[in-house]
This record gives structure tokens, C-alpha cells and sequence, in this order.
């Protein structure tokens, strides 16, 4: 009996130590995988791509799919290429090469036109931590810097349009006022930002009878992917 009690505890202590390092390879496996995650999304290569920019080597790679636009916000850290898929999951999971990638691409609705001349355009991306991808727009949360940050660039087939950021609203995937465009009539968009805005700066917001048209940034109030933080701007 005492044999197979001490069989038994060996067994055990055997499986615990065998969990014990099945976990801690789980971690360092997940350790990696975040730093390549992260590393892949850091990459500037994509710059090369940036209209106006003068690189030095030939890209190794090519951007693959379709390419609408090229979005700066450069005191916020983003610039970056817009993609634009046949249906907004394509690129929830894919570079602009093409390859398969968590952080995914900044991406413009599919339903918008790839021209921007819908008078309300939406873009996504992912929200990440380290001024990567959308992450940076949580900057806009902070009332100071929503204050003293408002410039930004779209470039569209050569064209530049300036852009004024006027608006952030915290808000739900479920609002359609934000999340269809060319599905809801613009000004009940420009109306639901005007009144949901956690901060709003009416100087600085579209003028439709001008022809100015309505932009959204949306990104995921992480960890919570129903909840978004959107950045509008007016261009």
C-alpha cells in the first residue's frame, strides 16, 4: 500500500511539474509572439509608399490590394496607408503586403467610395499599445491635447486634403449614426458627434454647404472591442 501511495505521489509531483513547464513555455511563446507582433507593426518600411517620400532602396516587398489613401496625423505618431477590402474583415487580420498579420491594417469602410468623395468617410484600426496602429488615438481623450492638436493630411490619388480634427466621441459599435456610412443620412451623423462629443470645437467642423466633407477614425476601447473611441475630422 505505502508503495502505491508513494507511486502515486511521484505521479503527481511528476504531472504538476510537467503543467509548471508546459506554462511557463505557454508564456515565453506568448512573450515572442506579442514582440513580433509588435515589431512587424514598428516596421517603416511602409513609408517608402508614402506619396512625396524619396526612399533610398527599392521595397523588398509591394503593397498588395487596394490602397485608397494615405492618412497623417503626425503629432499623434500615425502615418500610415489606408486600405480598403471587399468587406470590412479583410484587413482585420492582414498587412498592406498582403500577409497575414494580427494588427491587421488601417482600413476605409467598404461601403465608402475610395475616392473620399462620400460627404462621411469611416476608417478603422486596431487599437495597440506603444503608439502603434489606432493606439495613438487615445491621445485625443486628453483635453489638453485635443486642444492643441487638430492637424492632419489625407492623401488621396495625389491629392492632398487638409485635415482638421473638431471632435472625439466615445460611443458603442452599435451606433449606426457612426458605424453606416452611406447606410445613414450624413447629418444625422454630424448631429449625433455634435451632441455625443466628449469634446467638440465648432470652429473647426465641417461647413457641408461649402462642400466640406465628414471623416471618422475609430478604434476599440481596449480591452472591450464593443466599445470605440472615434476621431472626427473635417476636410
Amino acid at each position: 500500500m505505502k508503495k502505491i501511495i508513494y507511486f502515486l505521489n511521484r505521479l503527481l509531483d511528476g504531472g504538476i511539474l510537467l503543467l509548471l513547464l508546459l506554462c511557463f513555455m505557454a508564456g515565453i511563446y506568448g512573450l515572442y509572439d506579442s514582440f513580433m507582433i509588435y515589431n512587424r507593426t514598428a516596421d517603416d518600411s511602409l513609408l517608402r509608399f508614402k506619396p512625396g517620400y524619396e526612399a533610398e532602396e527599392e521595397p523588398e516587398k509591394e503593397i498588395q490590394g487596394s490602397l485608397a489613401a494615405w492618412l497623417t496625423l503626425e503629432d499623434a505618431g500615425i502615418d500610415c496607408p489606408v486600405m480598403q477590402g471587399k468587406d470590412n474583415t479583410e484587413y482585420l487580420s492582414k498587412d498592406p503586403y498582403g500577409e497575414y498579420s494580427l494588427a491587421g491594417s488601417i482600413f476605409l469602410d467598404a461601403r465608402n467610395s475610395p475616392d473620399f468623395t462620400d460627404e462621411y468617410s469611416l476608417i478603422y484600426g486596431h487599437h495597440m499599445e506603444g503608439g502603434l496602429m489606432f493606439g495613438p488615438l487615445d491621445k485625443y481623450l486628453e483635453e489638453a491635447w485635443f486642444a492643441s492638436h487638430s492637424d492632419g493630411e489625407l492623401t488621396v490619388d495625389g491629392r492632398i486634403y487638409p485635415l482638421r480634427v473638431f471632435a472625439v466621441v466615445e460611443t458603442d459599435a452599435s451606433a449606426k449614426e457612426i458605424f453606416s456610412p452611406k447606410e445613414t443620412d450624413p447629418k444625422e451623423t454630424f448631429r449625433y458627434v455634435k451632441e455625443k462629443a466628449l469634446y467638440y470645437n465648432a470652429g473647426l467642423a465641417p461647413e457641408p454647404d461649402k462642400g466640406e466633407r465628414l471623416l471618422g477614425l475609430s478604434t476599440c476601447r481596449s480591452p472591450n472591442a464593443a466599445e470605440r473611441t472615434v476621431v472626427f475630422c473635417a476636410y
